[in-house]
C-alpha cells in the first residue's frame, strides 16, 4: 500500500521517466506495475497466444528501459512509445520465426495454447478463439496489432494512430479490412457481434 502513498502514484507516465532517468528505481518500479499487465497481454495476442514467451517480451522490454531510459522519445506520450516498441518487437520476432520455419519446418512453432474440452458454450468459445488466433496470423502484421489494440487492448483510434505514426483515417482503414476478412473467414460463426458500442467482439458468448 506504500506506493499507492506515495508520490509515484500520482506522477505522470512522463514524469516517471524523467525519474528513471536520474537513477529513480522506484518510479521505475511505478511505470513497471503501471503497464506490465497490458503489455504483457498485448504480447501474449501478438506471439501465438505463447505464455512463456510474452514474458519473455515483457522482461526485455522493460530492462532495455531501465538500462536506457534515454532511448525514450519525450516529444509522444510514453503510452504511445511503449506500445510502438513492443509492436516492433514483435515484428522482428516475426522475421525470425520465418527464417526458423524455413531453415528448419519440422521444428516449426506452434505458439496456440491446448485447452482440455469442456461441455456446452465454453467448446464454440475455446474454438471461436483459436480460431481467430489462426486467422489474425493471416493478417499483415500492422492490421494484426490495430485489431489487437483496438479490441484487445482498448486503446482509443487516436492512440493507435500515434504508436503508428499514421492517420486516423489509416487506421480505421486497417481496421475495416481486418474486420471483413475476419468476417469472410469465420464465416461459420456467424456475423461478427458488436458491444453496446459498436466494437467487434473477438469472444462470442
Amino acid at each position: 500500500m506504500a506506493l499507492f502513498r506515495s508520490p509515484y502514484h500520482q506522477a505522470t507516465d512522463e514524469r516517471l521517466m524523467e525519474l528513471i532517468t536520474q537513477g529513480d528505481e522506484a518510479a521505475f518500479t511505478a511505470l513497471y506495475d503501471r503497464y506490465s499487465g497490458r503489455v504483457l497481454n498485448y504480447f501474449h495476442r501478438m506471439l501465438w497466444n505463447d505464455r512463456e514467451r510474452a514474458q519473455d517480451f515483457l522482461q526485455e522490454l522493460f530492462t532495455k528501459i531501465a538500462r536506457k531510459p534515454s532511448s525514450y522519445d519525450a516529444a509522444r506520450p510514453f503510452s504511445t512509445w511503449l506500445f510502438s516498441v513492443a509492436n516492433n518487437m514483435c515484428k522482428n520476432e516475426y522475421r525470425r520465426e520465418e527464417v526458423r520455419r524455413n531453415a528448419i519446418p519440422e521444428l516449426r512453432h506452434n505458439g496456440h495454447r491446448v485447452e482440455e474440452p469442456v461441455a456446452g458454450s465454453n467448446v464454440d468459445r475455446a474454438h471461436f478463439r483459436a480460431r481467430l488466433a489462426e486467422e489474425l496470423d493471416r493478417l499483415d502484421p500492422d492490421h494484426k496489432a490495430t485489431f489487437v489494440m483496438r479490441y484487445e487492448e482498448e486503446m482509443a483510434i487516436k492512440e493507435i494512430a500515434a504508436v503508428f505514426n499514421c492517420s486516423e483515417g489509416t487506421v480505421k482503414s486497417r481496421l475495416f479490412y481486418t474486420l471483413k476478412k475476419l468476417a469472410e473467414r469465420l464465416g461459420e460463426f456467424g456475423p461478427m457481434q458488436k458491444d453496446p458500442h459498436g466494437h467487434a467482439r473477438t469472444i462470442r458468448p
